[in-house]
């Protein structure tokens, strides 16, 4: 048996690589020197990493023809949606957000579920109908799918996830083909929706974040506080850095979370321009590689799963540095691979684990 499965197990050498890169590169930033409360972050962080991995073997092994069968994606969307009723029940505050349940032994965040929810609810619908994606019931029924995730999503309420669950979905139906044309509609809407949504769903203190990118200088020590300070970090990195551990922003607590939202701020400071770039160019070999299996994918539902997969890492890393560098309003993401966080390390390993299957020949 052993055997076997080690015959069937083919991992992208490459791609693995930069990923236990970028893990080690966030698990650094969390070294503790000293902090028991840090040190406890860093051997959770590490089991995280672990389990992922091992998720990540398993999830390669899944054959394609079992993920495309409807009985699965529909239990999948299901438990999804359940568990983010379940969330607005009973979920635990944490940071302003009702985004988690707690489990005695864990802490989960189903928002993050949803994330590979998306990525293959819309691998199978859109595959079957990728000749017939410029018809508007289509473009319709897949965002409405999602809609009633990311809606879900926005009441905990968590501005961010919403967010990426939205451009996955756009970023699905660009790869699925849909004409240029309805995609301007589709913006157009999507401009009509977000003002909906200031006016009747955002809480204030998401509001106070907009206001305050759109205006930095005039709270620094409020709303604008955590994003000058990520920009003070980022800037007094330097070239080389200040080395692991001498942080000041974010060891003397200047930088608020910056463990999870603000990651790439700590570990600029730390590792400076140089260790910016590495990681950079980790995230983009990782995403290309991706994009590779996606090309070499035997099914046109297995070029979407792909995509989607690139896209659960790509855009979360994307609007996570901008947020970082003041680009954007802050929204509380985690830096994939790199910020704490076990929901969101082992839903990334696992999208990497759907991505290499879908290059494997007989799944």
């Amino acid at each position: 048996m052993g055997h076997l499965l080690a015959r069937r197990v083919h991992l992208d050498g490459w791609l693995v690589a930069a990923a236990v890169l970028l893990s080690l590169c966030g698990l650094w930033v969390l070294a503790p020197f000293g902090s028991q409360a840090q040190s406890t972050l860093f051997w959770r962080q590490l089991f995280w990493v672990g389990v992922g991995m091992v998720a990540m073997v398993l999830s390669s092994l899944v054959p394609l023809r079992f993920l495309a069968q409807r009985s699965v994606v529909v239990l999948l969307y299901l438990t999804t949606v359940g568990l983010l009723l379940l969330t607005l029940v009973v979920g635990s505050i944490l940071q302003g957000a009702q985004s988690w349940i707690n489990l005695g032994f864990a802490v989960v965040q189903p928002a993050e579920l949803a994330k590979l929810t998306v990525v293959l609810l819309l691998a199978k619908y859109l595959a079957r109908r990728h000749v017939a994606i410029g018809q508007w019931r289509h473009v319709v029924v897949s965002g409405a799918y999602v809609g009633i995730l990311a809606l879900l999503v926005l009441l905990q309420p968590d501005l961010g996830s919403a967010i990426v669950l939205g451009i996955l979905w756009l970023v699905m139906v660009l790869a699925a083909g849909i004409p240029l044309r309805t995609l301007g509609l589709v913006l157009a809407f999507g401009v009509f929706l977000a003002g909906a949504l200031w006016i009747s769903v955002l809480s204030p203190y998401q509001k106070e974040r907009v206001l305050a990118f759109l205006s930095p200088t005039t709270d620094v020590l409020g709303a604008g506080y955590s994003t000058r300070q990520a920009l003070i970090a980022i800037g007094s990195g330097g070239m080389f850095g200040k080395g692991v551990g001498f942080g000041t922003q974010s060891r003397l607590s200047f930088l608020p979370e910056y463990e999870t939202d603000f990651l790439f701020a700590a570990f600029a400071e730390e590792w400076g321009f140089l260790g910016v770039l590495v990681v950079l160019v980790a995230f983009g070999v990782l995403v290309a590689r991706i994009v590779l299996h996606a090309l070499e994918a035997s099914s046109n539902m297995g070029r979407l799963l792909a995509i989607g997969a690139a896209g659960v890492i790509a855009v979360p890393f994307s609007l996570h540095v901008a947020i970082n560098l003041g680009l954007l309003p802050v929204t509380g993401l985690a830096l994939p691979f790199m910020s704490y966080g076990g929901s969101h390390t082992l839903v990334e390993w696992t999208a990497l684990g759907l991505a290499m299957a879908t290059s494997r020949k007989g799944g």
